[in-house]
């Protein structure tokens, strides 16, 4: 017999799929400035519409052999992919918290983080729609939570964790300015790291930040190793902390109370 757990668990997959086919949209979209709502989706070769039994999240990529049905060319295996992940990781937060309050919020900052991460990897950009607007979103759900009673004040610690995360990392833009007379971070980053605080709080924002850096600095040492880059090499820094952050999601929590453990 299947259990209520196992049932919620698989709702909140499809709703996963279903909201990955949209981030799909706006990865494509959003760096290049376009319109997330209109035209409907169409092949971004021969322009035609593709209809609605060709937009199954997974099942129609498949169906159709990763292929336009009218132009037979590829379409790319990021569309599945995208869909994959994000049902996988809705599925895990209701497994990780079941249906809370909270639920929804890492749910929501999830569904940003994955698509922040892809859009930089591939653009180096990281649009306001999605780092101003998570930003807002993620003041309105903890203010707006059910049966809270100290809103203000939950409004007062939200606003400053996400500014406290804000001025750290504009003040190592600067420094960096200062030191190397160019740029080294772009101020996405800084709206980045703002509204993961507002989602996480301030502890769990800078054990992002700590893993973000660990993890550049990793990747940046193996393409060095590997003769694919030099010292000047950019690197996406927004999909480190991206990622970092929905990992921090699950593990944060664990992660800070084990170190914290050392000094008791």
């Amino acid at each position: 017999m299947i259990s209520p757990e196992s049932i919620t668990v698989l709702f909140a997959c499809i709703a996963g799929l279903l909201c990955g086919s949209f981030l799909n949209v706006c990865i494509l979209r959003l760096p290049a400035g376009e319109s997330i709502l209109t035209p409907r989706s169409h092949c971004r070769h021969c322009r035609r519409a593709i209809p609605a039994f060709d937009n199954l999240p997974i099942l129609s990529w498949l169906v159709l052999h990763g292929r336009c049905r009218h132009c037979d060319q590829k379409i790319s295996r990021q569309y599945p992919l995208v869909e994959a992940a994000t049902g996988a990781l809705f599925a895990a937060c209701v497994w990780h918290t079941g249906l809370h309050w909270q639920t929804l919020l890492d749910a929501t900052m999830i569904f940003l983080l994955l698509g922040l991460a892809v859009m930089d990897a591939q653009t180096f950009l990281l649009p306001d729609a999605f780092t101003l607007g998570g930003l807002g979103t993620a003041f309105a759900l903890r203010v707006l939570q059910p049966s809270l009673s100290q809103r203000i004040s939950v409004a007062k610690h939200t606003a400053l964790a996400a500014l406290a995360a804000a001025l750290l990392l504009l003040l190592t833009r600067w420094l960096y300015r200062w030191l190397r007379k160019h740029d080294g971070m772009g101020l996405g980053d800084v709206k980045l790291l703002a509204m993961i605080a507002a989602f996480l709080g301030l502890p769990l924002a800078l054990l992002t930040l700590f893993l973000a850096v660990l993890a550049a600095a990793g990747a940046s040492i193996v393409q060095l190793v590997r003769g694919r880059a030099h010292a000047k090499t950019m690197l996406p820094f927004g999909s480190f902390l991206a990622a970092s952050g929905i990992a921090v999601v699950f593990l944060g929590r664990p992660l800070l109370r084990w170190y914290v453990g050392f000094f008791h």
